[in-house]
């Protein structure tokens, strides 16, 4: 209960307990945030980005074939521009290429996109990986 005299408030009790636990566990909480941002801060080595990529799914579209695929970037730096090229193979001949380029792919996570070609790979060999990035 708060006693207002000349214009000053005052707490006539101590504060319930609950009040003490909320400050506590909110305390507790701020701590824990600190301390995990400070070892995701010390424990990411800045390697240079690290492509993987893996075709999903070819289907045909108007006027050609779309050769879909996911790439993912496990390595801790985001890489910017990065283009990736696309070729179908017959018999270690390139029939045809195709590049598409993405904005960013952000460190430690997936994007996916796709290709379109002319010609059907049908069941041609069809290459899929990365060819070129910049550092953001």
């Amino acid at each position: 209960m708060t006693i207002t005299a000349h214009g000053r408030h005052t707490e006539t009790q101590e504060p319930h307990w609950i009040e003490w636990a909320t400050g506590m566990i909110s305390a507790l909480v701020v701590l824990a945030m600190i301390t995990w941002v400070g070892w995701e801060a010390l424990r990411k080595d800045g390697l240079p980005p690290e492509f993987s990529i893996a075709v999903t799914r070819r289907t045909p579209v108007e006027g050609g074939y779309r050769v879909e695929f996911e790439i993912t970037n496990k390595a801790t730096a985001t890489a910017a521009a990065v283009v990736v090229r696309g070729e179908i193979l017959d018999g270690g001949d390139m029939i045809e290429d195709a590049d598409v380029t993405f904005d960013y792919v952000p460190a430690e996570s997936n994007a996916s996109g796709a290709i379109l070609f002319s010609q059907d790979p049908g069941a041609r060999e069809v290459r899929v990986r990365a060819i070129g990035y910049t550092d953001p």
